[in-house]
């Protein structure tokens, strides 16, 4: 759905085996990459690549990341701490198309030691093809989210 679009891919040590393919997939589909790293195996912390990412979308250097990690659940919770970020952990490709039709989701995580290269890129394909839907419930419920962020989190 969306048109060529830059998308900022971020990754630790342990979602660097996806990084290759993540960006040959997003090549490959007419998107312009932004690698923000990591480039090996050797440890680094996750948060710091959630960090980049999601200043890569809130700068507008990107209009969407993704991030990869062990599991994916740590990318998403350090991404979702940046307002305006929204980010999800999917590994099926129902939930990749869903939560940018109906969340507007701008950061897509993964789990390279859940999901090998070939289903993350087809996840990949699902995501950057999505576009959100603009259907007044999820306008709603997202305006109820970003109140949250506005309210800096409390209750």
């Amino acid at each position: 759905m969306m048109g060529n679009m830059k998308v900022a891919v971020a990754v630790d040590h342990a979602g660097f085996p996806l990084k290759a393919r993540i960006l040959d997939e997003l090549r490959r589909l007419g998107h312009e990459p932004l690698d923000l790293g990591t480039d090996s195996t050797e440890p680094v912390d996750y948060p710091d690549s959630a960090r980049a990412a999601a200043a890569a979308v809130l700068e507008g250097r990107a209009e969407r990341a993704v991030l990869a990690c062990g599991s994916g659940a740590g990318a998403s919770v350090a991404a979702n701490k940046f307002r305006g970020i929204r980010a999800a952990t999917c590994h099926d490709s129902f939930s990749a198309r869903q939560c940018v039709e109906d969340d507007n989701v701008n950061v897509l995580c993964l789990g390279a030691r859940v999901v090998g290269p070939e289903l993350a890129a087809d996840l990949v394909r699902t995501y950057v093809g999505a576009g959100f839907s603009g259907e007044e419930r999820h306008r709603r419920r997202l305006a109820k989210i970003a109140e949250f962020e506005k309210a800096g989190g409390r209750l």
